[in-house]
């Protein structure tokens, strides 16, 4: 599907752990393969350098308290009915975690 110039769409952050799992891949990667097979515009893993959740505990890159858990952020783009149709999944698969919505304009979409 084609996204034009000015198209409305929407815009899931999920904020997970770096070592969160799903069936034995990690979250992240099976969130990002998962929107690829299901056709989704496209998705993108940001990996924190410091942060905390619910629990409160920090993590973070500094060098005496290396974490194992890094705080990830996965981003994915599409229309409102592919946003709504993926949540029931996403439900299944993310036991842990924060997920946002947003409204977006698509400014540019292009391959390379």
């Amino acid at each position: 599907m084609k996204l034009d110039k000015n198209a409305p769409a929407i815009m899931l952050r999920i904020y997970i752990g770096e070592s969160d799992r799903y069936e034995g891949k990690p979250l992240y990667r099976y969130l990002v393969e998962l929107f690829e097979k299901e056709g989704f515009y496209g998705a993108t893993v940001l990996r924190g350098i410091t942060g905390f959740g619910e629990t409160s505990r920090i993590h973070t890159t500094k060098i005496l308290r290396l974490s194992t858990d890094l705080p990830v952020v996965v981003e994915v783009v599409d229309s409102r009915e592919k946003i709504d149709q993926i949540k029931p999944r996403l439900e299944q698969i993310i036991s842990g975690g924060l997920v946002t919505e947003q409204e977006v304009t698509v400014w540019m979409y292009r391959g390379k």
